[in-house]
């Protein structure tokens, strides 16, 4: 991980970490990252996501996008929607949301209005 944010941090706004993530803080607003992102027991995101690969062992309030999978663990939330080539759901996960699985998963889409980066939208 090239990035660590604290048990006790609070983070409001965007995200960008070249490189792999852990979140045992809190996170509002938007995340992306070009490797892993790591939620552990006691981080909170609420933001949209993007990264590589995306473990959650927290909370997490927002939709995921991840290029190569999501793991969801024992005490790990999800309310959003998620868009992953590969999922692995531990027993006592819980999410609320639709998963769409494809073969191929773009990292970011261009938003039209701005240069900002949006997760696809729902086929």
């Amino acid at each position: 991980m090239n990035t660590v944010i604290g048990k006790d941090s609070i983070i409001e706004g965007t995200v960008q970490v070249n490189g792999g993530l852990r979140v045992d803080g809190k996170v509002r607003g938007r995340v992306s990252v070009t490797e892993s992102l790591a939620v552990g027991d006691t981080g909170s995101i609420e933001a949209d996501l993007i990264a590589k690969i995306v473990v959650i062992g927290g909370k997490v309030a927002g939709n995921i996008l991840a290029k190569e999978r999501i793991e969801l663990q024992s005490k790990g939330m999800v309310e959003g929607d998620i868009t992953t080539k590969n999922l692995i759901v531990e027993e006592g996960a819980v999410f609320h949301g639709m998963c769409n699985m494809k073969e191929s998963v773009p990292m970011a889409v261009p938003r039209e209005e701005s240069d900002e980066v949006d997760i696809p939208s729902k086929p």
